[in-house]
């Protein structure tokens, strides 16, 4: 199959999309939103949300989007072959962290869900960080332009990555841009196959005094690592 060059131009590589009860977000152009009475401030307020931008035209690789169990592997942080497994939901609920506490990554899918690996939008994966088999440990070092390997169904889809976003357990619309088909644009058509890894910030907010956790012991803050599909083998 020909190779599709991606250029990252538009595309902002930044940690935001965080909120909380006491801090303000910041919508898809940077404009932050109305603060709440008596706002308490986090060292994340420093970093804008994730600006996608129009995205360029390619040549079509993605797969149908099947969910199904694939192996995945980041070269730059001496990842390889971690177990994905599919389930239907979203991202760290209840299946998907048991999922987790045995040592895979998990993928949700589904209405509240993402698509399979290589599909046309949002292919949502989820590991541990601090726990299990840790294997997401290093995944904050990812940086712009590193690659993702996703091995599924005899195909390898090769993602690279071009933002860094922040999401907020505690904020509804953080979660829905987390989610979105489009990450960070909620509503938005997808036109393109990419995938969101997602990790917890456990480490940053407990640093920041924070430690607020939902009813499976995950962490206010999440910090995602969002690539595009750039070739297919």
């Amino acid at each position: 199959m020909r190779r599709a060059h991606l250029t990252a131009a538009g595309l902002v590589l930044a940690l935001g999309g965080c909120a909380d009860p006491g801090r303000r977000d910041v919508d898809e152009r940077g404009v932050p939103e109305p603060a709440p009475a008596s706002p308490t401030r986090s060292p994340a307020d420093r970093f804008p949300a994730p600006s996608v931008g129009a995205a360029p035209t390619l040549e079509p690789l993605a797969s149908d989007g099947t969910p199904r169990r694939a192996r995945l592997s980041v070269p730059s942080l001496g990842v390889r072959d971690v177990l994905v497994v599919p389930y239907a939901g979203w991202t760290d609920d209840a299946p998907g962290t048991r999922i987790q506490n045995r040592g895979p990554a998990a993928s949700p899918h589904g209405p509240r869900g993402g698509t399979g690996p290589g599909g046309i939008g949002n292919y949502q994966v989820t590991g541990h960080r601090t726990s299990a088999a840790r294997p997401f440990e290093h995944l904050p070092r990812l940086r712009r332009g590193d690659v993702v390997r996703v091995d599924a169904g005899g195909v390898r889809y090769v993602y690279e990555i071009v933002a860094t976003r922040q999401t907020s357990f505690r904020s509804p619309a953080s979660l829905a841009r987390q989610r979105a088909a489009v990450p960070g644009r909620p509503g938005v058509e997808p036109t393109r196959a990419m995938i969101t890894l997602s990790t917890c910030a456990t480490r940053e907010d407990h640093a920041a005094g924070n430690f607020w956790t939902d009813r499976y012991d995950n962490p206010e803050h999440r910090i995602d690592k969002v690539g595009v599909l750039v070739r297919v083998r």
